[in-house]
């Protein structure tokens, strides 16, 4: 249990122990002494309970009923003071009356309010409604945070509004970052980094969130609930996380998506000119890549490792992990300066 989480806890059993007390002195309904105290107890734990209800309730519904119920609550109390001054509220009758209006009448401008909040004329509801779908609470995890393009996404402007970082999160890159492993290492500081660098960014608003989920172990699912309870999106860039957040209706952010629905588009037949890199691993095959980091494997171009040459795609392949270009190198169709650098090579070799 976290310092929060047992702050929360030793606040509700004081204030579970003080209405139990103050039941325990009053004694209700003439009750003994322990059963005052156990509906003290009673008592708590259904505020407790509403109070953990309420937590979910839109506030501009809570604001509007809370205006109803107060309405209702005054309109009554004058009725209730007509009355006695015309000798109405006298006797039983009287206190009955005292009693049962003004609750009756509470009741009744809280279900008004709740049931009209919708359709106020001022727009309060409306205005705030545009406000938070302009600005989408997102939250951050931590393969996100280690790939480190997110902090390039918001200095370009494209990621704006309330970024989130759980603080489990970051006690994830904590334990990576303190592992005896160089490169978990290196990428656990990484993360912690680019935490830093986005608190820096002024378009974006980033808070770390104390919220915990202690009866669930994985990440992953802390994410879901997290997500699910603020009604916000999750950036990442794990295939796994993402599936299974979509299979729970939620709405998710790959960076990895957006990086491949950027690259450049090439078609079957067209020419690019490409630096070979590496041998394929087919025969006579060449490997280069892109300035986005997209492989482009080429045929007949083994020969050609450590040049430029130009190719002829022949076909492109949209997988998981990203986008493959396949290509043809045509020594008939290269500059003739090209093709007497390649044959003096050959010579050489």
């Amino acid at each position: 249990m976290n310092r929060s989480n047992f702050e929360v806890v030793a606040v509700r059993l004081a204030f579970a122990a003080l209405i139990a007390f103050l039941g325990a002195i009053v004694q209700p309904f003439a009750l003994p002494l322990a059963l005052s105290a156990l509906l003290g107890v009673v008592v708590a734990v259904l505020a407790m309970l509403l109070a953990a209800r309420l937590r979910h309730a839109d506030p501009q519904h809570l604001i509007v009923g809370c205006l109803g119920a107060t309405t209702g609550l005054c309109v009554a109390l004058l009725l209730v003071y007509v009355c006695a001054q015309a000798g109405f509220a006298q006797g039983s009758y009287g206190q009955f009356l005292r009693i049962a209006l003004p609750l009756a009448a509470g009741y009744v401008g809280l279900a008004t309010g709740l049931a009209n909040a919708e359709s106020l004329p001022f727009g309060l509801v409306a205005s705030s409604k545009t406000a938070s779908s302009s600005q989408t609470t997102k939250i951050l995890d931590t393969s996100v945070l280690i790939d480190g393009r997110i902090v390039d996404i918001a200095e370009s402007g494209f990621m704006e509004g309330r970024l989130i970082v759980p603080r489990f999160v970051l006690h994830e890159l904590q334990l990576v970052a303190d592992s005896s492993d160089s490169a978990k290492r290196n990428r656990g500081r990484r993360g912690l980094d680019v935490v830093q660098l986005l608190q820096k960014q002024p378009r974006i608003r980033l808070e770390v969130s104390n919220e915990d989920f202690p009866e669930t172990r994985e990440v992953d699912l802390k994410l879901i609930e997290l997500a699910k309870r603020l009604q916000a999106k999750i950036v990442t860039n794990d295939f796994n996380l993402n599936k299974l957040a979509q299979v729970q209706g939620l709405t998710v952010l790959n960076i990895n998506e957006l990086a491949n629905s950027l690259k450049p588009v090439v078609l079957p037949g067209e020419v690019m000119r490409v630096f070979i890199l590496k041998e394929g691993k087919e025969h006579n095959q060449g490997v280069a890549y892109l300035d986005d980091g997209t492989m482009v494997v080429v045929d007949n171009a083994r020969r050609m490792i450590s040049k430029t040459v130009d190719v002829i795609v022949t076909s492109v392949l949209q997988t998981t992990a990203g986008k493959m270009i396949f290509g043809r190198f045509d020594e008939r169709q290269q500059p003739i300066e090209s093709r007497a650098s390649a044959a003096a090579s050959t010579a050489a070799q």
